[in-house]
């Protein structure tokens, strides 16, 4: 194993980069625009070039880097090719034969971004220890990633991990913004929460902290939740609710030792991961009674941890 390896997480305003031992420790990161002029067409060119100038600032020889990883904000095939990528404007390229020109021959893996970031957070974060985990982001939508013996599942399709999209309520009129209704990110995102919290409000009710609280905020829900108002407890139990079934379905499927919870919501900290995990608990299999729940670690460089573990698979 060579000593270093490059952890590079795409997204559609900056390129987040990482320096990584191969031994998981980030010696260095940084991040430079990403140019998605012309259909994105310098991504890649810019990336290497500031790859290249660190490689060089810190004389690091190519034989000394095991590979390159880049997670991207789209489906991602087996080869690492990507057949359309709407936030970077790409169409049909193939990102490990290009980048690997780029670079000199240095080895290259793609991975979707969610997915990798699940990787990291099985290799170095929440989930750390463990080889099957799977990763919810509670974010404006609900993203995920499925780790199964240390391998992320994509499937057939790539849909693998779109645990947003699981038809939760088939009584919904609402459309989700995949054009479904009753998708489990419709009340379990937050902007799902809020959701649940405008409708709360608008029924009868004790007088609550949220009455006054001008423009409602998953956070603020939680923050009542925390000081016992009623309101909030009611809506934080119906959102773990969903959740918590939702998941105890997913737990037959992957059967993960441990749910890795992250994204925004995940701030809530604690009193979510304990009303979460006791409806998962009412309502799970019994043979997955005892998976974990625990809160991402990694935050924002989980993809670039996750990119790094791609490579040294």
């Amino acid at each position: 194993m060579k000593k270093y390896g490059f952890g590079v997480d795409i997204g559609g305003t900056t390129c987040k980069i990482g320096l990584f031992e191969t031994s998981g420790n980030l010696a260095e990161k940084w991040e430079i625009p990403t140019d998605t002029r012309e259909e994105g067409k310098n991504i890649l060119s810019d990336v290497a070039a500031s790859l290249h100038s660190k490689m060089a600032e810190r004389k690091i020889g190519k034989e000394e880097v095991e590979g390159i990883g880049i997670g991207i904000p789209g489906p991602v095939q087996p080869d690492g090719s990507v057949p359309i990528c709407v936030n970077l404007g790409w169409k049909d390229k193939n990102i490990p034969q290009e980048m690997g020109g780029l670079m000199e021959g240095i080895q290259v893996k793609a991975g979707n971004d969610a997915n990798v970031a699940a990787l990291g957070e099985m290799w170095q974060g929440g989930g750390k220890g463990c080889r099957s985990i799977v990763m919810v982001t509670l974010g404006t939508g609900v993203g995920g990633g499925i780790i199964v013996d240390e391998k992320i599942v994509s499937g057939a399709h790539g849909a693998g991990g779109e645990i947003g999209h699981i038809t939760v309520n088939p009584h919904e009129s609402i459309p989700c913004n995949c054009g479904r209704k009753g998708c489990l990110e419709q009340y379990c995102s937050a902007t799902g929460i809020v959701r649940l919290a405008k409708e709360a409000l608008e029924q009868e009710h004790e007088t609550s902290a949220l009455d006054h609280a001008g423009e409602i905020s998953a956070k603020k829900v939680f923050d009542a939740y925390k000081n016992k108002d009623k309101l909030a407890e009611q809506i934080v139990e119906k959102f773990a609710r969903i959740l918590g079934r939702g998941l105890s379905n997913i737990a037959c499927v992957a059967d993960p030792e441990v749910f890795v919870i992250g994204g925004g919501v995940s701030r809530a900290g604690e009193v979510l991961i304990e009303a979460l995990s006791r409806y998962f608990r009412e309502s799970v299999f019994p043979s997955c009674k005892d998976t974990r729940f625990a809160l991402a670690s990694l935050g924002n460089d989980a993809g670039m941890y996750g990119c790094v573990k791609l490579i040294l698979e």
